[in-house]
């Protein structure tokens, strides 16, 4: 057993208690994904004081449920900073620091690392073969990792992290998905024990097959739901879910379920290419 008995994030779904997150005050639109190369080609632009405005309202939401929100600083230099769910993950030990695939977004991984840092959290697995984003990443059970393997996550990167998580006790588990998804968290999210939001279509057979095997309940999601972030929702944890206001018919399935669910009025910052989950990487939840 080791010295540092602190359980950091121990599942999808337990009461979330800290995050850190990165405002959106210096972000470039670059085309490294296909939501914001369609807004580009249209003429959009960041429009960044919008984004933060709209990033704001998540980090209230967050505090009035009295989750601990860490910011890390934007930095100019570094053009795609704010989804700070991406440089890697959390596991019960600690962090796991990823692999970004694209060079624009590699720079943003020093300042994420040197706030965990800061923090005192142990990095207890790090890819240094192949790519891993923690948008690709679930806590399936206590167990069991699920990586998807979609347009940023590769198999050298997920066979490597399995190689230096099984030392905890987890099964990693690949999950491969058509590319314009861009990560698992567009198509998939634990909402709730045993309750994921789904898009069946773009997902493996072997995966909804484990899902079923561990009782999960799939609220489906279309796939023209998935590029308005249908999926793209953060679990507080106490039957309460953080989604995108304008996705209500979403929502009210959720709702029908028994969750609370808390909107954010998200619009600008989705042209970026991700919503409430990508914007937030768990620090505590145990």
């Amino acid at each position: 057993m080791m010295s540092d008995s602190k359980v950091y994030v121990s599942n999808a779904t337990n009461p979330l208690k800290k995050v850190m997150m990165c405002s959106p005050q210096h972000y470039t639109f670059n085309d490294i994904n296909v939501i914001t190369a369609e807004w580009m080609k249209k003429g959009d632009q960041e429009k960044n004081e919008v984004m933060v405005a709209e990033w704001r309202t998540l980090v209230d939401a967050y505090k009035a449920h009295g989750i601990e929100v860490v910011e890390v600083d934007p930095d100019p230099a570094f053009q795609v900073m704010t989804f700070a769910r991406d440089y890697g993950c959390m596991v019960r030990e600690g962090a796991v620091i990823g692999h970004f695939r694209h060079p624009v977004r590699q720079v943003e991984a020093a300042a994420y690392e040197a706030k965990l840092k800061e923090m005192g959290v142990p990095i207890v697995a790090r890819v240094n073969a192949g790519c891993m984003e923690g948008g690709d990443f679930w806590m399936i059970d206590d167990h069991t990792l699920a990586f998807g393997q979609v347009d940023r996550t590769d198999q050298a990167g997920v066979d490597n992290l399995r190689d230096q998580l099984e030392k905890f006790g987890y099964t990693v588990v690949g999950v491969p998905c058509p590319p314009d998804n861009l990560h698992l968290d567009m198509v998939f999210n634990i909402v709730a024990p045993q309750v994921a939001l789904a898009c069946i279509e773009q997902l493996p057979y072997n995966f909804l097959q484990m899902l079923r095997r561990r009782n999960f309940e799939l609220i489906p999601v279309a796939s023209q739901d998935v590029f308005k972030h249908g999926c793209n929702v953060q679990c507080i944890g106490g039957g309460k879910v953080v989604a995108i206001e304008k996705n209500k018919h979403i929502n009210d399935k959720m709702r029908a379920l028994g969750l609370e669910v808390i909107d954010v009025p998200l619009d600008q910052i989705l042209h970026a290419g991700g919503g409430p989950h990508c914007l937030t990487q768990p620090i505590e939840r145990p």
